[in-house]
C-alpha cells in the first residue's frame, strides 16, 4: 500500500468522480422519467449541469487543507488515529485514547518556529502516519498544494501561522474551536489551543511557559543583533539595522501582550461551552485573533 500523499489524493479523486458521476447519471435518469411521464420533452431536457450535482468533486487545495486540519485536531486531542470519528469534545478526558499521536500536554501550540511547536508537531504527524521513507516527498505534495514561496517546511509553517486560523474560522463559520492568541500584527508571539480542553489555568501556562521565554528569545536576538550591527560595515550594517528595528517592534509589542496576559491569567477565566463560542470569545478578546 502506497505511503505517499499523492498516491492517496488520486485515490480518493477517483473515488468522488464515480460517486459524482453516478448521482449525475441517477439524477438525469429520474428527470427522463418524469420528463415522459408528463409529457414535458418539448420544453425541458434531461440533463443535470455539474454545478447542480449536490456531492463535490476533490479539490487538492481543499483536500491538504482539510488533512491538516485533522492532523491539528489529533495534535490536540479532539480526533485520535486509533478511534474513529469525534474522541474529545468535552467531558471526561480519556487519556487511554491515545497511542500513535499523543495530544499535547498543556492544550497550548506556539506557531513562533519552524523547527517547535505546531509546525514541528504536523510534521511528525505526516511522517507518524505516512512513514519517515515518504516524509520528504509528501511534505513537497503538502507545500505545492498550498501553494507559496520557500521550501516546504517554510510554506507549511507560513501556512500554519498566517493562513489556518483564518481557514478554519470560516469553515466554522466564524465559531472556531481552535482559538489563536496572537501579541498583533508584527508577529511577535502566535499559539493556538483547542476551546474544549481550556482550563483556567491555561492563561498562566500560556503566560509563564511561553510567552515570557519567547520575549526572553526576541531580548537575546536584539543583543547579538545589536553587537553585530557595532562591528559590522557598509550593506551588512544596513541589515543588521533592519533586524533590530523589527526586534525592537516586537519586544514592545509583547510587553503590551504580556502585561494584557498577565491580567487575565489572575482572573482565572472560566468559559462556558453552554454559553457559545461567541460569548466565550469575548472574555478573552484582548489576546486572540
Amino acid at each position: 500500500m502506497s505511503r505517499l500523499i499523492s498516491d492517496k489524493y488520486k485515490e480518493w479523486e477517483e473515488l468522488c468522480r464515480q460517486r459524482f458521476d453516478k448521482l449525475k447519471a441517477n439524477e438525469e435518469q429520474l428527470n427522463r422519467y418524469y420528463i415522459d411521464l408528463y409529457d414535458m420533452g418539448s420544453e425541458i431536457t434531461p440533463e443535470v449541469d455539474d454545478n447542480d450535482v449536490t456531492v463535490r468533486l476533490a479539490d487538492l487545495h481543499r483536500e491538504i487543507r482539510s488533512l491538516i486540519s485533522y492532523a491539528v485536531g489529533c495534535i490536540f486531542g479532539r480526533y485520535s488515529l486509533d478511534r474513529e470519528g469525534l474522541c474529545y469534545a468535552g467531558g471526561r478526558w480519556d487519556s487511554s485514547l491515545y497511542s500513535t499521536i499523543i495530544p499535547c500536554t498543556d492544550n497550548i501550540m506556539t506557531v513562533n518556529s519552524p523547527d517547535s511547536g505546531l509546525t514541528k508537531a504536523v510534521i511528525g504527524f505526516v511522517e507518524k502516519v505516512y512513514g519517515s521513507d515518504t516524509l520528504a516527498e509528501n511534505l513537497r505534495f503538502i507545500a505545492d498544494a498550498l501553494g507559496g514561496y520557500g521550501d516546504p517546511l517554510t510554506v507549511i509553517h507560513n501556512y500554519l501561522r498566517k493562513d489556518f486560523f483564518a481557514d478554519h474560522f470560516k469553515v466554522y463559520k466564524k465559531r472556531p474551536i481552535y482559538w489563536q492568541f496572537t501579541s498583533g500584527r508584527k508577529s511577535g508571539f502566535t499559539a493556538i489551543m483547542y476551546f474544549h480542553r481550556y482550563t483556567p489555568d491555561l492563561l498562566s501556562a500560556l503566560e509563564q511557559d511561553h510567552a515570557v521565554p519567547y520575549f526572553e528569545k526576541l531580548k537575546a536576538q536584539l543583543r547579538s543583533a545589536s553587537a553585530l550591527h557595532k562591528s559590522s560595515k557598509g550593506a551588512e550594517k544596513s541589515g543588521y539595522r533592519r533586524d533590530i528595528s523589527r526586534l525592537q517592534a516586537q519586544i514592545t509589542e509583547m510587553e503590551g501582550f504580556i502585561a494584557r496576559l498577565h491580567l487575565l491569567a489572575k482572573e482565572k477565566i472560566i468559559l462556558d461551552p453552554d454559553d457559545g463560542i461567541r460569548i466565550n470569545y469575548e472574555k478573552l478578546k484582548e489576546i486572540i485573533v
